[in-house]
Formats: C-alpha cells, structure tokens, sequence
C-alpha cells in the first residue's frame, strides 16, 4: 500500500530538506514548496512534485496543493518550515524586515494550513506540523520581532490544536532551538551575526538540521490517535 502525500514548505534548504529526504525515504509522495525551485529539484527525490512558490502568496499555495493532489491523492500532512530570522534592534531595525517576518513567519503558515484543513476535516483525518522555534517560547537579545512571529506560530498551533483535535485532525509544534541552516544568512546587521555565531560556538555548535527532521517524523509516525502536541529540542550546551 503506497504512503500518502506530505507537502514541506522552505524544502530546498536546511530543516525542510533534511525532512524531504527522510521522508521520502520511508516512501512518502510530497510536495516541496520554496522560491529557489532548482535548489528543490537538486534532491532528486522520487515521487515528488516541486513547485516555486513562495508561502506568502495564498493563491500560489492552494494550486500547488491541488496539483499535488490530483497527482498523489489527499494530503496526509504538511510541515510549514518556510520562515525568515532577521534578527536586530527594533530602535533602528528596518521596518520592512519586520513585514518579511510576519508575512513568512505567521501568514505563511496560516495560509499552508488553510490550504489543506479543510479537506483534512472533511476526511477525519490529518496532520498539521508547524516548525517554530525556542524563541517561541522565550526572549532572546536582538529577537524582538522574530520572537514575536514565533510565539505567534506557538499560539496559533494550540489554538488550532483545540480547534480541530474533535475533528481527527493533529497539530504539532517543533520548536528547535540553535539550527545550523541559512537562516542568520539574511540578517543584515553584521555585528549581530557575529555575535549569534559566537554564541552557538560557545554552546559546543549548534543542531544538525538532520536531528530536527527526525523529530519531525518521529512526531508524524505515532498513532493517529496519538498527537505529539510539541517538541523542544536544542544542542545540551545551549543555556538559553
């Protein structure tokens, strides 16, 4: 009996691609969403539809979903991983990194759930896995606005979670902390990027995106009526 489908948002690096080749490997179809679509096609997965996308255009997603449906059947589950960390001072951070953030970080996930929940209720069944972080959960120094995008995916997920469990359908939070991924990349404060590389040192590294993917997967595999509702997870070094 051939695996249902998965769909992964922000699939062509880091934690997103780490959870594609674990996932495919235990046999699952998916749909790998991301704007650098070569990146995607590069994992060479079998089975598996990519599309260029970017999870805050609404429209884009729900006829990626559909596409993808029609080819592998309902989605089973989906892992919004897509999400932007810009960290810096909210004195004199740019006002439009806050509006990537929120747009990414909480409408990105909302619009990944709404285009397959309903559908999920509708079978009874289904799994919603939204990677936030440990700064959802807590404060950390030059975080302000990506805290607040994080502890908003915190909230939501519960919210959602209550909403739904009723229904059949799970809701699951990943919150990892420290992640070796392209993330800090797109800070644009270079003295802040310095610091939080010497922060992770100082905590002996930080985590193998592979270890996030399996606490993923570990969160899917369980009974349906089984909802692994969260999973904090960082490097044992790692204080904060």
């Amino acid at each position: 009996m051939s695996k249902p489908l998965i769909i992964i948002t922000g699939a062509s690096s880091g934690i997103g691609a780490a959870t594609a080749r674990l996932l495919s490997a235990q046999g699952h179809p998916l749909l790998l969403l991301a704007r650098r679509l070569e990146k995607l096609e590069e994992l060479g997965l079998p089975d598996t539809l990519c599309r260029k996308v970017d999870v805050t255009d609404r429209d884009a997603v729900e006829a990626a979903v559909r596409e993808a449906e029609e080819r592998f059947g309902p989605v089973d589950a989906i892992v919004n991983n897509a999400g932007a960390m810009l960290l810096g001072r909210i004195a004199d951070q740019g006002a439009e990194e806050w509006d990537r953030m929120i747009d990414l970080n909480i409408k990105g996930v909302l619009y990944g759930i709404r285009a397959v929940l309903p559908g999920m209720l509708a079978r009874g069944i289904g799994t919603i896995i939204n990677v936030s972080s440990i700064a959802g959960r807590k404060t950390f120094p030059n975080h302000t606005a990506y805290v607040g995008t994080k502890f908003a995916v915190h909230a939501m997920s519960e919210n959602l979670r209550e909403e739904v469990a009723s229904r059949g359908v799970r809701v699951v939070t990943i919150a990892p902390g420290a992640v070796e991924t392209e993330l800090l990349s797109h800070t644009s404060d270079e003295q802040i990027k310095q610091d939080y590389e010497a922060w992770k040192k100082s905590a002996g590294g930080a985590l193998d995106p592979q270890v996030v993917a399996e606490a993923i997967a570990y969160a899917y595999r369980q009974p349906q009526n089984v909802t692994v509702r969260e999973i904090v997870l960082a490097a044992t070094g790692q204080e904060a």
